[in-house]
């Protein structure tokens, strides 16, 4: 499966399929929320947070891939992210994009 953010693939004719989506609402547990609102006072990363973005972001990208399959595509193009923050600690992640096929000359 190719992903890609742009709305062609060099050298391939493509055939539009429709719109595939993943998302997903993450958090971290409550020890994590308390350490990483100390890390706020002082600055800098906080690494828990980013980790569980990232984790998201995987697990979006997996679910909208399995849709995108599920319909015959052979690649999603013009793939987007978006995220919310859904209550203290928890965001939603979503991607989509545009599944398509291969049209064969």
């Amino acid at each position: 499966m190719i992903l890609v953010n742009t709305d062609y693939i060099t050298g391939k004719e493509l055939e539009t399929l429709g719109l595939v989506r993943g998302s997903t609402i993450q958090s971290k547990n409550i020890v994590k929320d308390i350490t990483q609102s100390f890390k706020t006072l002082v600055g800098g990363e906080l690494k828990a947070y980013t980790e569980m973005m990232n984790e998201a972001r995987a697990l979006a990208t997996k679910r909208m891939v399995s849709e995108a399959e599920q319909m015959g595509a052979d690649a999603v193009v013009n793939i987007r992210y978006a995220s919310a923050a859904v209550m203290q600690g928890a965001a939603e992640v979503i991607a989509y994009g545009t599944a398509v096929k291969f049209i064969e000359k």
